[in-house]
Formats: structure tokens, C-alpha cells, sequence
């Protein structure tokens, strides 16, 4: 495992906030990350991020090994994370009305269990999967993607659109918010890729195969390495938002 945040070449506070927990368990290693980029057009941005993470490291102090101990059923892990992502919204809700803001946050988080993986995401930061290839596992929670499913726009349309950072939901900003859930099994060898949109903006898949996928991660070193060389690739070539990616290998 393996995780990296850069500020980049010109916010001056990095609003972006990741938790990489893992725990021996009766049913093996469980391991939880959990990404989630501060709104960068809202302020204290940071602050949302943050309450988030924060929340889900106490669930997997506390909530987690309950589920365990009950057998883990799915239902309930979708349950519990509803609960969590409705708390944190009220919670961060709150402070924005007493404090006069606006802020919010996204949220992509992975967990995995046993021989399987669950996954919820808000927002449009992203979780993947790179093994033989690099697979896409989450569909953002944005105005160009609704616009590319209704078939009116492109995706090489989207990336320059001026509104490409619109999100329909995040977690603080939004009447409405609707996870989406994911889950699969999980075999060796694979890696999972969870970042803000800062760090896919400029990088190409094939680059993620390439430096993230297993042939390069072949320890938390490498992992490391590679997360902080992409990171300063994604500066080099203009990338002007905050820069952060967690990386899990399967063994």
C-alpha cells in the first residue's frame, strides 16, 4: 500500500484528505481507503475532506469489526455507509449555515475483505483497477458525464469543457445525494488506484499501466516512487489542482 498528496503548481492549500487503514482480521487482511477532494470552487474545502476521512477511520475502529463479527453481510455495509456519508453531510451542512460557507466534498472508498471488494463513491474522484489493463470501476457524479451518456457530448469534448469540474452531488453541497456501489472479487496481483481528478487530468492510462499496475508495484517503495513520480509529471504538464492517489496491491 502505498498513498501521495501534492498542493500542485498553484492553490496554496491542499484540499484534499485520504485515510489508508489496514487490520488483521479472523477473515485475513482487511484493508479501507478512502479519498476525497475538498470542492475547489467552495470554501474550506479542506475542512469537508477532512471530517469525512475522519469519520470513516473511527467506523473502522468502531463499526467495522462489529460487521465482521456479524458475518459481514453485504446490505449492511451499504447500511452503515449510508449512515455515514448522511451524518457527514448534516454535520458539514451545519457548520456551513452557522459559518456563513459553502463547502462540500467527494468521496471514493474501497474496502476489501476476504476475496472481494466493495466500493462507494461520490463525486468525481475515481477508483480503478490496473492489472492486465487499466479498468475505470467508478462513473462520476458530473455534468459532462450526464451530458456523454445522453449522447451529447464526447468524451475528448469533456475533458476541455469549461464545465468539466461541475458535480451533480458531493457530500455538504448537494439536496440530494445518491451513492453508487460497487463490488467484485479480488485475485493476486491486482492494483487499485484511488485519486482526486487532479491526478487523471494529464495522465495518460496506458502511463498508469505502465508506472501503477503490477509489474511496477512490486513493493510499498515502488508504489511509493511511482505514485510521487506521476505526481510530478502531472506538474510538469500543467495540472493546476491539488494532486493525491492512494495504491493498493493485491498479493
Amino acid at each position: 500500500m502505498a498513498e501521495h498528496t501534492d498542493v500542485g503548481i498553484k492553490k496554496k492549500t491542499n484540499q484534499d484528505a485520504m485515510l489508508l487503514c489496514k487490520a488483521e482480521t479472523d477473515l485475513g487482511t482487511v484493508v479501507l481507503a478512502v479519498m476525497c477532494d475538498g470542492m475547489g470552487g467552495l470554501k474550506k474545502g479542506e475542512v469537508a475532506s477532512t471530517v469525512m476521512v475522519r469519520k470513516f477511520a473511527e467506523w473502522f475502529e468502531n463499526v467495522l469489526p462489529r460487521l465482521l463479527a456479524k458475518g459481514f453481510e453485504v446490505e449492511e455495509l451499504r447500511l452503515s455507509w449510508d449512515g455515514l456519508v448522511n451524518a457527514v453531510d448534516s454535520s458539514i451542512v451545519n457548520y456551513s449555515v452557522n459559518e456563513g460557507i459553502k463547502m462540500g466534498t467527494t468521496c471514493v472508498c474501497f474496502l476489501a475483505v476476504g476475496d472481494m471488494y466493495y466500493i462507494m463513491n461520490i463525486g468525481d474522484s475515481r477508483a480503478y483497477l490496473v492489472s492486465d489493463n487499466v479498468y475505470q470501476l467508478t462513473k462520476d457524479h458530473s455534468l459532462v458525464q450526464r451530458e456523454i451518456d445522453a449522447g451529447r457530448m464526447t468524451y475528448e469534448q469533456s475533458l476541455v469543457d469549461p464545465q468539466r469540474s461541475v458535480l451533480l452531488q458531493c457530500v455538504g453541497a448537494s439536496d440530494v445525494i445518491t451513492p453508487d456501489y460497487f463490488m467484485g472479487n479480488i485475485f493476486p496481483d491486482q492494483c487499485f488506484l484511488l485519486c482526486c481528478d487532479g491526478f487523471r487530468h494529464v495522465i495518460e492510462p496506458s502511463e498508469f499501466l505502465y508506472y501503477l499496475g503490477p509489474n511496477a508495484s512490486t513493493d510499498e517503495e515502488s508504489m511509493k516512487k511511482n505514485l510521487i513520480y506521476l505526481t510530478e509529471l502531472n506538474k510538469q504538464r500543467g495540472e493546476t489542482d491539488n494532486i493525491s492517489a492512494i495504491l493498493v496491491r493485491v498479493c
